[in-house]
C-alpha cells in the first residue's frame, strides 16, 4: 500500500467508527421518547446475540472424531457455571476462553 492508500484506509475506518458511534444519538435524541420497537429490540437482542454466538462456536465441532468436543463442552460449562455463580460476563467469558485455549494447546 502506498502512503496515500494507507491514509485513505485509516480515514475510512475512522469515519465508519464515528458514524456507528454517533448515529444512534442523532437518530434517537435524549429529549425524545424511544419507539416501542427499539425498546423491544434492546430487551431481546442481547440474548439473541449470545445464542447466535453459542451456535456459531459449536458449528464446526465434531463430536465423533478428534477430541469429540470435550474442550468446547468443558469451556461452555465453565462459562455457564461462573456466570451463574459470579454474574460477571467478563469473568465468565475470559475464564472460558483461557480454559479452552489451555485445553487445546496443552492437554488435547
Amino acid at each position: 500500500m502506498t502512503v496515500l492508500e494507507r491514509i485513505i484506509t485509516i480515514l475510512a475506518v475512522v469515519a465508519g467508527t464515528m458514524v456507528t458511534r454517533f448515529l444512534p444519538f442523532i437518530v434517537f435524541p435524549a429529549d425524545k421518547k424511544l419507539p416501542d420497537y427499539i425498546k423491544y429490540l434492546g430487551n431481546v437482542l442481547p440474548n439473541a446475540v449470545i445464542g447466535f454466538l453459542v451456535v456459531y462456536s459449536f458449528k464446526g465441532v465434531s463430536f465423533v472424531s478428534g477430541t469429540h468436543g470435550v474442550p468446547e463442552v468443558l469451556s461452555l460449562l465453565i462459562v455457564a457455571a461462573l456466570h451463574l455463580w459470579k454474574r460477571s460476563m467478563l469473568i465468565s467469558i475470559a475464564s472460558g476462553t483461557i480454559a479452552y485455549m489451555l485445553m487445546v494447546q496443552v492437554i488435547f
